[in-house]
C-alpha cells in the first residue's frame, strides 16, 4: 500500500509540472510484469507472467524488475485500486458469515443449556408433582371420612383425577396450605370444567357493578358473570352508555371506529360503539346519537320516557348483535327495561343468523313492570294488533296497556326469579303482584335462585381486613376478630356476646318490609339486659339515618355503638366480631347481610318475623325441622325454594334474639354446631346461583 501511494504522488506531481512523455524506447508496449517465483524453501523458480492483479494471491512475489513510463503507472495505479476494493469488499463478506457462525455457535450452546436446565427441572419437579398427585388422592379421602363427601362423590373424583393427571398436576401443584373445604371446591369446580361444554352468553341490561349501579341487578350481573366465566363460558354484557357511568371501572375502554344502525321510531339511526373489559368480563357501550339525551342524564330510571329510552336500548342490542355477526348460545335479558329483547328476538331477528340462540328472562322485581300504551310497541319495530292479546302483552287488570315485564315472561324460554328467601309457588301466589295468571300459566318455566356475594372478598378464611383469619375448621382466629372489634369501637369491660348490624336502604326500608322500630328497641334492650354489646352501622339513606338517630338518641349506652357512615373494612370486622347480627329480613337483595353472616359464624336473627323481640309462635325443635304456620302463610316454604332459603329458614327462621343468646350460653357445643355447620357451606355466586342459571342455560339451549 506504501508503494501505491508513493506511484500516485510521483504521477500527480509529473502530471502537473510536464505534459504527457514521450514512450520509453524500450517499454513501448509492455503487457506484463517479470517476477520471480520463489518455491516453498525460497529457491527461485521459472519466471510467471501475471497479465493481471486481480486474482488469488497465494504465494509470495518478488519483483526483479521494472520498467515502465507514466501511462502504465496510471493502469498499475487503477488495476491496485480495483484488487483494493475488491480485497476489501471479500473482508466485509468473510467478516458478515463470521459473525453469522458465530451467532449460531451462540445459539446453539443457549439452547443446548436449556435442555439441560429443563433436564435438571424435570428431574427436580417430577418427584413433587408425583408427591403433589398422591397428597391429592390422599385429601380426598379425608374428606370422605370426616363425613365433607359421600363415598360415591369421592369415587367419581378420584376417577376424574385419574383419567386427567397431566392438568391437575398443573391445576393443584400447591395444595397442602389449603382447607380440605377449599380444595374440595376448587376440584368440583376443575371436574365441571372438564365435562361441560362451555356457552357463549351475552346480558343485555341496564346495570352492572361498578360500571353503572343503582340496585340488585348491578352485583347480580357481575357477580354471575365471573362465577360463570370461572367455569369455562364466555359471557359478555351490554350496557346503555349513561353520562354518570364509571369509566374508571373499564380497562382498555376504546371506541370502536364503525358506527351501527338501529330502527326506532320509523327510523334508522346512528350508534357509537365503546368496548371495554370488567373484572375479566368483555362489555360493549352502546351511545345512540341521535337520542343522545335518552342516556344523557343524573339518574339510571326514574323518567316518563324510561320505555323509549329501553326500548331504543334494547333493539339497538339486537341490531348491534345482528351486525357484528356475534351467535350466543343465550341472550340473558333483565327486568322490565330490557325484557322486550324476548318478542324483538322472536320476531324479528331469530332468522337473522340467531336461529339457535335462546333466551333467559331474570326478575328481580316483579312489582316493577311497566305499563303502557300499545301503539308505543311500534316505536322498537313491533306489531301492536299482534301483540296486545291476553296471552302476550296485554295487561291482565288494565286490558288497555300492554304489560312490558309480562311480554317478556311470555316470549322466553326461561324465567328467573332471583330471591334468597321466597319460594317459587310464594312468587307466583302471595306477592300481589297482578301477574300470577301469566305465571301460573308459565309455570314449567319458571325457576328462583338465590343472590349470592363475592366468595374471594367475603371468606373469613383469606379476608385482608381481618386480623386473624379462620374457618369452620379453625374457627380460633374469630375470637381475635372479636377482640379487635371491641378494641376498636372502645367497649369497656367484658362481653361474651357481639351483637352487629350493618343495613341499607334496602335493608330496612320501612315502606317495603314494615319494619317496627319497637320491636328492634324491644330486641336490642332485651340484649342490653343480657349483658351483650351491639354496634349498629348507619347507611347513607337519610330516611333510614333519621330512624337509626332516633333509636340511637334513646337506647344511649355504653354497651351500644352507632357508626355514622358505612365502611368496608369495618363491615368486614363487625362480620367476624359478631356472634349475633340483626337483620330485617332474611330478603337482603343489596348487602347480602344474612348470608355473609353465616359464612363469618354470626347467627342472622330476622326482625320481621317478630311482633316484639321474640317470635310469636312456638315451634318443637329450634332447629327448625317443622316450620310455623306464620312462615307457610307468608309463602316461605319449601315447595320450589332455594338451598340457602332452606337453610336460612330451618336454621334460623324460628330463632329470636333471645333464643339465640339463651343457646350461647346455656348450650354452647350445640351452638358452635349450628356456627362451624354454617360457615362450610358455600352462598357465593360460584354455588347454587350459578348451578341453577347454568342448568337453565343447558335445558334451553338443547330446545
Amino acid at each position: 500500500m506504501e508503494a501505491v501511494r508513493n506511484a500516485a504522488a510521483v504521477a500527480s506531481s509529473l502530471r502537473l509540472t510536464r505534459t504527457k512523455p514521450p514512450p520509453h524506447p524500450t517499454l513501448t508496449s509492455p503487457k506484463c510484469f517479470c517476477l520471480r517465483k520463489e518455491d516453498a524453501f525460497g529457491n527461485p523458480s521459472s519466471e510467471t507472467s501475471l497479465p493481471k492483479l486481480e486474482g488469488h494471491q497465494t504465494d509470495v512475489f518478488e519483483v526483479e524488475e521494472l520498467e515502465t513510463n507514466d501511462d502504465d503507472i496510471w493502469k498499475l495505479f487503477a488495476h491496485a485500486q480495483r484488487n483494493i476494493l475488491y480485497l476489501n469488499k471479500q473482508r466485509l463478506t468473510a467478516m458478515e458469515e463470521l459473525k453469522k457462525v458465530q451467532e449460531e455457535r451462540d445459539l446453539l450452546l443457549e439452547k443446548i443449556e436449556q435442555l439441560e436446565a429443563q433436564k435438571q427441572t424435570g428431574a427436580q419437579t417430577e418427584p413433587v408433582a408425583s408427591s403433589s398427585f398422591a397428597d391429592l388422592l390422599l385429601r380426598i379421602d379425608s374428606m370422605v371420612i370426616s363425613g365433607m363427601i359421600g363415598s360415591g362423590e369421592a369415587s367419581s373424583l378420584r376417577k376424574k383425577v385419574m383419567d386427567s393427571r397431566s392438568q391437575i398436576n398443573d391445576a393443584f401443584c400447591e395444595i397442602r396450605h389449603k382447607t380440605d373445604m377449599e380444595l374440595l371446591s376448587e376440584l368440583r369446580l376443575f371436574t365441571e370444567k372438564m365435562t361441560q361444554n362451555p356457552l357463549h352468553i351475552v346480558h343485555i341490561c341496564s346495570e352492572m357493578d361498578p360500571i353503572s349501579s343503582c340496585g340488585s341487578l348491578a352485583s347480580y350481573v357481575t357477580g354471575l358473570s365471573c362465577a360463570l366465566q370461572r367455569k369455562g363460558d364466555l359471557v359478555e354484557v351490554i350496557l346503555p352508555k349513561y353520562s354518570n357511568i364509571n369509566l374508571d371501572a373499564i380497562q382498555g375502554l376504546r371506541r370502536i371506529d364503525a358506527e351501527f344502525d338501529s330502527y326506532f321510531g320509523g327510523h334508522w339511526h346512528k350508534n357509537r360503539v365503546w368496548i371495554g373489559v370488567t373484572r375479566g368480563i368483555s362489555v360493549t357501550l352502546i351511545e345512540p346519537l341521535n337520542y343522545s339525551t335518552f342516556f344523557n342524564r343524573d339518574r339510571l330510571y326514574g323518567y316518563s320516557d324510561d320505555f323509549e329510552r329501553f326500548s331504543y336500548f334494547s333493539r339497538a342490542s339486537m341490531d348491534y348483535l345482528v351486525k357484528s355477526g356475534k351467535q350466543p348460545d343465550i341472550l340473558h335479558i333483565h327486568n322490565w327495561e330490557t325484557a322486550i329483547v324476548g318478542p324483538l328476538f322472536w320476531d324479528i331477528f331469530v332468522h337473522q343468523g340467531l336461529g339457535a340462540t335462546r333466551v333467559l328472562l331474570t326478575c328481580h322485581d316483579i312489582t316493577s313492570q311497566c305499563l303502557e300504551q300499545p301503539s308505543k310497541l311500534e316505536l322498537c319495530g313491533l306489531d301492536p294488533h299482534r301483540l296486545n292479546r291476553p296471552d302476550r302483552f296485554q295487561d291482565n287488570t288494565k286490558m288497555n296497556l300492554v304489560n312490558v315485564l309480562k311480554g317478556g315472561i311470555v316470549y322466553s324460554n326461561k324465567v328467573v326469579m332471583v330471591s334468597t328467601i321466597h319460594s317459587r309457588d310464594s312468587l307466583i301466589h302471595s306477592l300481589n303482584h297482578g301477574l300470577e295468571p301469566t305465571l301460573a300459566i308459565h309455570k314449567e318455566k319458571l325457576l328462583v335462585a338465590p343472590y349470592g356475594f363475592d366468595g374471594d372478598k367475603w371468606d373469613p378464611s383469606k379476608d385482608k381486613y381481618l386480623p386473624r383469619n379462620y374457618s369452620a375448621y379453625d374457627i380460633e382466629g374469630k375470637a381475635a376478630c372479636k377482640v379487635a372489634l371491641r378494641n376498636r369501637l372502645k367497649f369497656s369491660g367484658y362481653s361474651s356476646v357481639v351483637v352487629g348490624c350493618i343495613y341499607s336502604s334496602c335493608t330496612f326500608d320501612v315502606s317495603t318490609f314494615d319494619v317496627d322500630m319497637d320491636n328492634l328497641k324491644a330486641a336490642v334492650r332485651y340484649a342490653m339486659n343480657k349483658g351483650a354489646q351491639l354496634v349498629f352501622m348507619e347507611s347513607e339513606t337519610p330516611v333510614m339515618n333519621s330512624l337509626m338517630k332516633a333509636l340511637q338518641n334513646e337506647l344511649k349506652d355504653a354497651n351500644v355503638r352507632f357508626i355514622e357512615k358505612y365502611d368496608d373494612a369495618l363491615a368486614h370486622l363487625i362480620l367476624a366480631g359478631s356472634d349475633i347480627f340483626l337483620c330485617s329480613s332474611f330478603h337482603d337483595p343489596w348487602l347480602q347481610m344474612p348470608l355473609k353472616a353465616v359464612k363469618y359464624g354470626s347467627a342472622p336473627i330476622s326482625l320481621n318475623l317478630a311482633s316484639d323481640g321474640f317470635r310469636q309462635f312456638k315451634v318443637r325443635d329450634s332447629r327448625g325441622s317443622s316450620q310455623s304456620e306464620y312462615l307457610r302463610q307468608s309463602g316461605w316454604g319449601d315447595c320450589g325454594s332455594t338451598a340457602a332459603s332452606q337453610y336460612l329458614l330451618s336454621t334460623y327462621g324460628n330463632m329470636s334474639i333471645g333464643q339465640a343468646l339463651d343457646e350461647i350460653n346455656t348450650e354452647p357445643s350445640r351452638w358452635a354446631w349450628r356456627i362451624k355447620d354454617g360457615m362450610s357451606k358455600d352462598f357465593s355466586w360460584d354455588a347454587e346461583c350459578c348451578d341453577i342459571h347454568r342448568a337453565a342455560y343447558t335445558f334451553i339451549k338443547n330446545l
